[in-house]
């Protein structure tokens, strides 16, 4: 997911200033803007593409729903993270305000997601344990 968003979001510098004028806080990786479409374009169509197969495993019986708990907080953390990589490595004039941003408030909410699905799947895999031994038992 976060080369999907980084991909299709593109490189973002100030606008109307000279590329040889641009301050980086981190220099953006130079690629041409079809290879990143391309990388981005790619990585949505897998990302689709893995939905599509969790959702039907879902439907199917073979996912517990409980386990969306953990992969919707990942989801959103990969996309914040793709957005975030192309805020901090635009190109701007002097402060740089949206590396700032994100580094108050999108590094903290990441960690949050990140830890939120780590919990989680640790609580669900310990149900699941304690389920197989009751079961296992009777």
């Amino acid at each position: 997911m976060p080369i999907a968003v980084w991909g299709l979001i593109g490189q973002r510098n100030a606008p109307g200033v000279a590329p040889a004028k641009l301050d980086y806080l981190i220099e953006p990786w130079h690629l041409a803007r079809s290879t990143t479409l391309l990388l981005g374009g790619g990585a949505a169509a897998l990302a689709v593409a893995c939905a599509g197969v969790l959702l039907a495993a879902t439907r199917a019986g073979r996912l517990p729903r409980a386990w969306w708990q953990v992969l919707l907080p990942l989801v959103i953390a990969g996309a914040l993270t793709g957005a975030g990589w192309r805020v901090v490595t635009a190109g701007t004039i002097g402060a740089h305000l949206g590396a700032a941003a994100v580094a108050i408030l999108g590094v903290p909410l990441v960690v949050a997601l990140l830890l939120w699905s780590v919990t989680r799947a640790v609580h669900l895999t310990a149900a699941d344990r304690r389920a197989e031994r009751t079961s296992f038992r009777t």
